[in-house]
């Protein structure tokens, strides 16, 4: 009797080490987040940059945007780079390209890139981590949807404010999320971070 419990024993540890052994990787998944940290670092770089161009036109709100937008953007692509480590893999060396153009082109610069992220990217990177059960990978890019959604309408109001000559009435400042890159308007902060519950006193400001 005691044999049998051991040959079955044996056979069922077989079993679960040959299973985990043979899990496929969550391919698709592991593409994503490479393709998310190239594109959130290239914003987070590229921002800073339309930033730094802003200022030297005199669109000192619209800069305060971009900072906000730049660290929101690191922060996400922090975040992707952190679920990947976690599926054992790691992100290859790149280098972020982009151009630098007046303020009014690279707010709609921005607007193009952050459309599609919401419209296009997001929405399929989701698709993807939901099908291959990836939940720390669903959570990071729904915090970065979430928030690219945000930004796209502050860019929206940017653009429209620079050509109506009414920067003015644009936020004097923004909070952003440590956690998941949230970006509020600085006068409009909930006391916890809507997206991910992080107290308002860990935020970073810019104004």
């Amino acid at each position: 009797m005691k044999t049998k419990n051991l040959i079955l024993l044996f056979a069922i540890t077989s079993l679960i080490a040959f299973t985990a052994c043979n899990q496929q990787k969550p391919v698709k998944t592991v593409e994503n987040l490479k393709e998310g940290i190239i594109g959130e670092t290239t914003a987070s770089k590229k921002y800073a940059a339309f930033a730094e161009k802003a200022r030297e036109e005199g669109c000192d709100t619209i800069a305060i945007l971009f900072d906000a937008a730049s660290k929101a953007e690191a922060i996400h692509a922090s975040n992707h780079k952190k679920v990947l480590e976690e599926l054992g893999e790691t992100m290859e060396d790149f280098t972020p390209e982009f151009e630098v153009k007046t303020t009014a082109e690279n707010l709609q610069a921005a607007i193009d890139g952050e459309s599609y992220e919401v419209t296009t990217m997001y929405p399929q990177f989701l698709a993807d981590a939901k099908a291959e059960n990836v939940e720390q990978a669903e959570k990071s890019f729904n915090w970065a949807l979430d928030t690219e959604k945000k930004h796209n309408n502050f860019y929206s109001k940017a653009l429209s404010a620079l050509n109506a000559g009414s920067e003015s009435n644009l936020p004097i400042g923004y909070a952003v999320c440590p956690t998941c890159g949230n970006t509020y308007n600085i006068a409009n902060v909930d006391d916890k971070c809507s997206f991910c519950q992080t107290d308002k006193e860990k935020f970073f400001n810019f104004n």
